[in-house]
């Protein structure tokens, strides 16, 4: 029970911090929350762990939270700003594979101790990159389009946007990048345990985030600057 215990504490801390960045640098901290977490994810989900008799990745969690900043940004900014956060994410991972892609081509001094593990990180198979990049897109711009559609329909429920957008666009999310990173690389019955387990932990982190989601909503919206502060 020691990595479940460890994974419960590794969501709390995770959307912790996220809400100390906002708290301290408002919208701006969520934009780069965004494109940070979704870099991050990408190197996270290298590692496998056992959680609950399943094998599951680590990138699931700060993946997560990536939802819940295009969520609040969603609920307190509106549509545009959140639709501009998504491509701030998206552009995050396209440089991120490029440039790592290019070092990876430099042949490593003598002494170097550093090429294999950046090979093991960042090394990705193509149809593994290509999957992730096209799932984030898709997913959060999806997550962005039905959270604005069920706040019309039912403003005074928090909870049921934040968790009904979150659920459908980490199952959509979860179906693109399976689908074109593995399927086809796996029998059906191995696929298919991959895709159940990896959208469990999704719907779980999920979950867990709502609470955060009602504290982000309290926080005081102080990022209208002055024409005399821009001045300055």
């Amino acid at each position: 029970m020691v990595n479940e215990v460890l994974w419960f504490g590794f969501a709390i801390v995770n959307f912790v911090l996220m809400l100390i960045v906002y708290r301290i640098f408002g919208k701006s901290g969520l934009f780069v929350w965004i494109g940070m977490s979704t870099v991050v994810a990408n190197i996270q989900v290298v590692k496998t762990v056992e959680l609950f008799g399943l094998t599951a990745t680590l990138g699931n969690i700060i993946y997560g939270t990536a939802f819940l900043a295009t969520d609040i940004l969603n609920e307190k900014y509106g549509k545009k700003d959140a639709k501009r956060a998504v491509w701030m994410g998206f552009a995050s991972l396209i440089v991120m594979t490029i440039v790592m892609q290019m070092a990876l081509q430099f042949q490593p001094g003598e002494d170097d101790i550093a090429q294999g593990a950046l090979a093991t990180l960042f090394g990705l198979v193509p149809r593994i990159a290509l999957g992730s990049l096209i799932a984030y897109i898709i997913s959060q711009y999806f997550d962005v389009w039905i959270y604005a559609k069920i706040k019309k329909l039912f403003p005074k429920q928090l909870w049921l946007r934040n968790n009904v957008s979150t659920m459908i666009s980490q199952l959509l999310d979860t179906a693109i990048f399976c689908s074109i990173a593995f399927l086809g690389e796996y029998p059906m019955d191995v696929w298919l345990e991959i895709f159940i387990t990896t959208y469990v932990i999704k719907f779980v982190v999920a979950a867990i985030d709502t609470p955060f989601l009602y504290i982000a909503k309290r926080f005081p919206t102080n990022d209208n600057i002055s024409q005399h502060e821009v001045a300055k």
